[in-house]
C-alpha cells in the first residue's frame, strides 16, 4: 500500500473541502468480510484532479455525481478522480471489506470462552481505508453519519448515541467536524454498565465473558471517570464537544487505547480478572484521564499533519498524569512516571532513530514515516517536556495559552507554530526560544554537580551539563539537599531546597557544612541524566531507602539505571542496591520497575551468562525478604507489594523448587491464592526450566487450558508450549509465528504470546540456530502481515537473549540487504542499538 506523501495531502487539501460522510456497514456478511458503502459529499475549489482511498476485498461499483466510474480503475490503495469542476460533488462507493486480525481497520475476535463475536475498528493512522473510502488524513474534517446492520442480539456502539431502528439496525448520530482516523464502531454481545453525568451519557463496555470482572470495578473506573471530566472541566474553558462518552475495553488490542471522541477503545486487560497491585489500578487511571485529554487536544483541535503528533501524544500524557493526581486518590503519579515511564524516552534520545519531539516537516513525508513516531519521545519525553514549561512558565500563565488554542482551533486543525503562538501570547517569556531548544532538538542533557568544600565548613556547588551535538538545553530544576537523621540511621532528613536554573546560575555557596546528599533534578520536574557527586553517591548507597519522598528515591534510582546503560555503574553494584533497599520500600512503583530493570536488564542482558544464575539467586532472595516483611494480616495494605514480590519470585526462579509447591497448593503460603495470571506464570516458568518430562508439562499445559479457555489462557497455553525446552516445540512455535495468511496466521496477541515463551536465556544451546533464521524469515513476515505485525515481529521475536556480535553482524546485514518494511527497520534500529550497548556493558563486566 502506498503511504500518502505529504505533499500529496497538501495539494489535494488546496483542491477540496469535504463536508461529509454517509456511511452504511453491514455486519451481518459471514466472519471474514463486511459489507461498506460510502457516500461523500465535498467541494472542488478549483478544476483538477486528485484520488481516494479504499482497501476492499472487491469494490462493486463506484458513482461520481451520478455518472459510474470503472472500479478497476482502482490502484492499489487509490481510486483516481479526474476532471472534477469546481462546486459540489457526490462520491458513492459500494464495496465488501476484510476483517482483520492484527489489530488495524475492522479487527473480528471470537471469544473463546464462550464462543461469541466481536468487531471493532481501530483506523489510526491510515487504517480508515480498509473499512470505508475516505479521503484519508487529518486536515480533511468532515462530520460522519454511519448506519450498522448487526446480528440482532449484538449492541452497538460508535462516535455518537446509537439508536437502534429496528431489531439489528443502528443509527448512530453525526459527529461534529473530526478527522477520519477518529471514527470508531464497536459491535457485538457488549455488557454494558450505563450511567449519566453532566447531562451526558456514560458508559462502560466489555465482552460479556468478562462482565463479572467489570461489574467488580465500576464503580471505580466510573469515579475515575468522572472525576477527571470535572477536573477538565475545571481547567479547560471549553466543554467537552461531544454528545456521549463510552468507554469500550476491547479484545486484541495494539495500544493501550484510543482516544476516538465519544467513543474510547481501551484494551481490555484493563479489565482485571486477576489481583492487580494498586500501581496497575493508577496506570488504568492514567489511561482514562489521557484519553479524556485527547477529546479537547487531539480532536476538537487535530493537528495538521503527522509531524506535529507529539501536539496529540504529549499532551495526553503530561495531563493524564497531571489530572488523575489532582482529582483522584492516585496522589503519587509522577513517581510512576519517573520510574516506569520517562526511561522510556531517554532510552529512544539515545538511539540513532531518535528525532525532535516536534520533527522538521521535511523529516515526516509521509504516513509510513510518521507512523514511526509513536515512541517514547513523542510520549514521554514530550510530556516531560511539558512538565518542564508548566515549571518555567508557570501553570497559570500554561492554561491560560492551552485555552486560548482551544478557542482560536477548535473543529479545526493546527500546527506547532499555533500551539506556541498562543502560549506566548499568554506570557512575556520568550516560549519561542524555548521551543527552539526543548522541541526542534534530540538527545538527552547530563547534568553533573560540582561540589566544592572549603576548610571553614562552607561548600559551593555548579553544575556542569553535556549535551548531544544538537547542544544543550535550558532547565529549571530543584537541588536536593539532605543530611543524615541523627536520631534514625539510615534516615535522611532535607534541608530547604536550591532553585536553580542551568547554565544561568554558575555557582552557589552554602553554610552549615556541605549536605550528605546532594542531589540535581529532585521533584523530577526536569528531563535530564543526573549525576551524583562522590559523596553523595556514598550516602545513597547506604540511605536510598531512606529519602523521604518517593519521587525524589525514583530521581536516585533513575541515575543508577541511566549509569549502568553508560557503562558508569557495575550491573551488580546496582543489584547490590535493590537487595539492600527495596526490603524496605514503600512506594509500589518504585518496587515494581526496580525489579523489572534487574531482572530483564541486569540478569538478562547486561551480565554475563556465568553470572545471571546469581543474579536470580540475588532476585530471588530480595524477593523472599519482601515475602516475609508482608506476612500476616497486620500487613493486609500491603498486598501490592507482596503480589509484586511473588511475581518476581517466580520469574527469578532457577528450580522449581517452591513455585510447583504453589502450583500444587494453589496458593502461596500466608497468601495470596492462585489466581489464573499468577498459575500461567508459574507454568510458563515451570515450562522454561524443563522442571519436568516435557509429556507430564504438556499434559500440565493442556489442564490449565481446560481450567481457563478463556482468550488470556488460550494466550498462556501459547506462551507455555513456545517455551518448552524441546526441539519440535520450538520447531512448532516458529512455523506458526511466520505462517503469513490463511486461517494458522497468529492474531496480533496469540503472535506475541508464542514470541515471548519462544526465547529464554535459559535455552542459548537449543536457539542458537533461530538467531539466523530471524533475520532471513522477519522481513518477508512484515511485508505480508502489515505494520502492526511487524512491530510484533522486532519487538518480541528478535533473538534478544544472544547478546553477542554475531547477533549485531546479521542484524545490520539483514538492514542492508533486507529490504524491511519501514516499521520493522525501525524496530531492528532500535533492537541492534539496545543490543551494542548491552555487548559492551556485558564485555565491561566480564572484564571487571
Amino acid at each position: 500500500m502506498p503511504a500518502l506523501q505529504r505533499d500529496e495531502a497538501q495539494t489535494r487539501a488546496r483542491l477540496i473541502d469535504v463536508h461529509r460522510y454517509d456511511i452504511a456497514l453491514d455486519l451481518t456478511q459471514g466472519e471474514d468480510r463486511f459489507g461498506s458503502r460510502t457516500v461523500i459529499h465535498f467541494t472542488a475549489r478549483t478544476d483538477g484532479d486528485t484520488f481516494v482511498e479504499l482497501r476492499p476485498a472487491e469494490l462493486h461499483a463506484v458513482t461520481l455525481d451520478g455518472h459510474p466510474l470503472d472500479p478497476a480503475d482502482l490502484d492499489d490503495n487509490r481510486l483516481p478522480l479526474t476532471g472534477l469542476a469546481p462546486g459540489a460533488h457526490e462520491l458513492r462507493l459500494d464495496a465488501t471489506m476484510r476483517y482483520s486480525r492484527t489489530g488495524e481497520g475492522m479487527h473480528r475476535f471470537t471469544d473463546p470462552a464462550d464462543g461469541e463475536s466481536y468487531v471493532y475498528t481501530q483506523l489510526f493512522l491510515d487504517d480508515v481505508q480498509r473499512v470505508f473510502a475516505a479521503f484519508d488524513q487529518p486536515d480533511l474534517k468532515a462530520v460522519f453519519a454511519l448506519t450498522v446492520t448487526a446480528p440482532t442480539d449484538w449492541t452497538v456502539l460508535g462516535n455518537g448515541i446509537a439508536t437502534q431502528r429496528d431489531p439489528g439496525h443502528w443509527t448512530l448520530a453525526p459527529t461534529p467536524l473530526i478527522s477520519s482516523y477518529l471514527v470508531a464502531v464497536a459491535a457485538g454481545p457488549w455488557h454494558s454498565v450505563r450511567t449519566e453525568h453532566a447531562g451526558l451519557p456514560f458508559g462502560i463496555h466489555c465482552r460479556r465473558s468478562l462482565a463479572p470482572h467489570l461489574d467488580a470495578d465500576a464503580d471505580e473506573i466510573l469515579d475515575l471517570t468522572r472525576r477527571c471530566f470535572d477536573r477538565y472541566h475545571q481547567i479547560f474553558e471549553e466543554p467537552y464537544p461531544f454528545d456521549s462518552y463510552d468507554q469500550a475495553f476491547v479484545p486484541e488490542f495494539n495500544a493501550g487505547a484510543m482516544e476516538n471522541p465519544g467513543l474510547v477503545t481501551f484494551r481490555d486487560e484493563f479489565v482485571f480478572r486477576s489481583a492487580v497491585t494498586d500501581t496497575e489500578r493508577q496506570t488504568r487511571g492514567m489511561v482514562i484521564s489521557h484519553e479524556m485529554a485527547h477529546m479537547w487536544f487531539g480532536d476538537l483541535v487535530t493537528l495538521q499533519w503527522w509531524d506535529d503528533i507529539w501536539l496529540n501524544e504529549s499532551f495526553a500524557e503530561y495531563m493524564g498524569y497531571q489530572v488523575l493526581a489532582e482529582a483522584t486518590r492516585f496522589t503519587d503519579t509522577w513517581t510512576d512516571f519517573a520510574i516506569a515511564r520517562k526511561g522510556w524516552g531517554y532510552d529512544a534520545d539515545q538511539r540513532p532513530s531518535t528525532h525532535p519531539v516536534a520533527p522538521a516537516p521535511e523529516d515526516v513525508p509521509d504516513t509510513a514515516s510518521a507512523l514511526l513516531n509513536f515512541d517514547g519521545i513523542s510520549y514521554a519525553k514530550g510530556a516531560s517536556a511539558l512538565r518542564q514549561l508548566v515549571a518555567w512558565m508557570g501553570e497559570k500563565d500554561f492554561l491560560a495559552g492551552i485555552n486560548d488554542h482551544f478557542a482560536r482551533h477548535r473543529f479545526s486543525n493546527a500546527t506547532l507554530a499555533d500551539f506556541i503562538d498562543s502560549l506566548a501570547r499568554a506570557t512575556d517569556r520568550d516560549v519561542h526560544a524555548w521551543a527552539a531548544r526543548w522541541l526542534r532538538t534530540t538527545g538527552v542533557d547530563t547534568l553533573t554537580p560540582v561540589v566544592r568544600e572549603a576548610a571553614d565548613g562552607n561548600w559551593s556547588v555548579s553544575v556542569e551539563q553535556t549535551g548531544s551535538p544538537d547542544g544543550t538545553r535550558p532547565h529549571r530544576l530543584t537541588i536536593g539537599l539532605y543530611d543524615h537523621d541523627r536520631t534514625t540511621t539510615g534516615r535522611l532528613v532535607p534541608r530547604e531546597p536550591l532553585t536553580w536554573d542551568v547554565p544561568d546560575d554558575g555557582a552557589r555557596s552554602g553554610t552549615g557544612g556541605r549536605p550528605a546528599l546532594l542531589l540535581l533534578n529532585d521533584q523530577d520536574l526536569t528531563y535530564a541524566k543526573v549525576r551524583l557527586d562522590p559523596v553523595s553517591w556514598d550516602t545513597a548507597l547506604g540511605a536510598l531507602s531512606g529519602l523521604p519522598d518517593p519521587l525524589t528515591r525514583a530521581v536516585v534510582w533513575n541515575a543508577a539505571r541511566d549509569m549502568v546503560r553508560d557503562g558508569e555503574l557495575a550491573p551488580t553494584a546496582y543489584l547490590d542496591a535493590a537487595r539492600a533497599h527495596l526490603p524496605y520500600e514503600t512506594d509500589l512503583a518504585l518496587v515494581q520497575g526496580v525489579l523489572a530493570f534487574a531482572r530483564t536488564q541486569i540478569a538478562d542482558r547486561y551480565l554475563p551468562r556465568t553470572q545471571r544464575h546469581t543474579a536470580l539467586a540475588t532476585l530471588t532472595a530480595l524477593s523472599r525478604d519482601i515475602l516475609r516483611r508482608t506476612e500476616g494480616p497486620e500487613h493486609g495494605s500491603e498486598a501490592g507489594l507482596r503480589l509484586t514480590a511473588v511475581r518476581a519470585f517466580i520469574d527469578s526462579a532457577t528450580t522449581p523448587e517452591g513455585i510447583q509447591d504453589w502450583l500444587d497448593d494453589g496458593s502461596v503460603p500466608g497468601g495470596p491464592r492462585l489466581d489464573p495470571e499468577l498459575r500461567w506464570r508459574i507454568l510458563g516458568r515451570l515450562a522454561t526450566l524443563g522442571a519436568a518430562p516435557l509429556d507430564e508439562l504438556r499434559a500440565a499445559i493442556d489442564a490449565e487450558l481446560a481450567r481457563d479457555p478463556s482468550a488470556t489462557g488460550r494466550e498462556g497455553a501459547a506462551r507455555c508450549h513456545a517455551a518448552l525446552p524441546d526441539p519440535a516445540a520450538k520447531q512448532a512455535a516458529w512455523d506458526a509465528l511466520f505462517t503469513t495468511d490463511g486461517p494458522a496466521a497468529l492474531s496480533n496477541y496469540l503472535f506475541t504470546a508464542t514470541a515471548t515463551g519462544f526465547w529464554a536465556p535459559e535455552q542459548l544451546d537449543l536457539l542458537r540456530p533461530y538467531v539466523a533464521r530471524y533475520f532471513t524469515d522477519v522481513p518477508a513476515l512484515a511485508a505480508a502481515r502489515g505494520p502492526a505485525l511487524a512491530e510484533a515481529a522486532g519487538r518480541h521475536a528478535f533473538p534478544a537473549p544472544f547478546v553477542e556480535d554475531h547477533t549485531l553482524h546479521l542484524g545490520e546485514a539483514c538492514l542492508t540487504d533486507g529490504n524491511p518494511t519501514p516499521a520493522l527497520r525501525r524496530k531492528l534500529i532500535d533492537q541492534l542499538d539496545d543490543l551494542r550497548r548491552a555487548v559492551k556493558v556485558r564485555a565491561a563486566a566480564e572484564n571487571a
